[in-house]
């Protein structure tokens, strides 16, 4: 995944890239089973785009760990002023020095594709997760939709979302259970839990 990518992207992703029907995203944020109070990792959070809707979530009692590789992207998500317990962690989830079993739940939405390591990330978020902690990989499109846009852009054009039996298969793999995969056509949702 190239961090230069999307450091020069940045400044112009929520006009270009990112999600703009609200409606999608408070759609998918209803999807997630997080109470109220939980501490939440939210891995390649870009821009932010869904970051308020997770604080909603989490409500004044929880916290929202925002997390990305790519300087400019967490400027860029930092320049909002999201109101909440927020904070912000600039490094690859793959090396992230984040204490293990810190976090009720861990998000990544509209970013799975663009692991280079899955096994590795997967292994990472399995690590950092409280036991009975949930991980939920979520897109506001299907998964088809989603590598079709892919496969147009050359920088990411091998970037896709896996087949829904390779992701059962990392995901259990990595140690998971629990596992249910949603690929509609207007969303995507993998849910997986780190047994108790």
């Amino acid at each position: 995944m190239s961090k230069e990518f999307f450091n020069a992207r940045a400044a112009a992703w929520d006009d270009y890239s990112a999600e703009k029907d609200t409606a999608k995203l408070e759609a998918m944020a209803a999807r997630l089973d997080i109470k109220p109070g939980s501490t939440v990792l939210d891995v390649g959070t870009g821009t932010g785009v869904f970051v308020p809707y997770l604080l909603q979530k989490i409500g004044r009692d929880g916290a929202l760990a925002c997390l990305d590789f790519a300087e400019e992207m967490i400027k860029s998500a930092r320049a909002k002023n999201f109101r909440g317990n927020v904070s912000f962690v600039c490094t690859a989830i793959e090396d992230n020095g984040l204490p293990a079993g810190s976090f009720d739940a861990v998000v990544c939405y509209s970013v799975f594709p663009h692991f280079d390591d899955r096994k590795k990330v997967l292994q990472e978020i399995y690590r950092v997760l409280k036991k009975e902690g949930k991980l939920f990989i979520c897109h506001t499109s299907g998964r088809r939709n989603i590598n079709e846009i892919h496969r147009r852009i050359p920088e990411v054009s091998g970037h896709l979302l896996p087949e829904n039996q390779d992701m059962l298969k990392m995901l259990t793999e990595a140690g998971f259970t629990g596992i249910s995969i949603e690929d509609e056509q207007h969303a995507y949702l993998a849910r997986a839990c780190k047994p108790g």
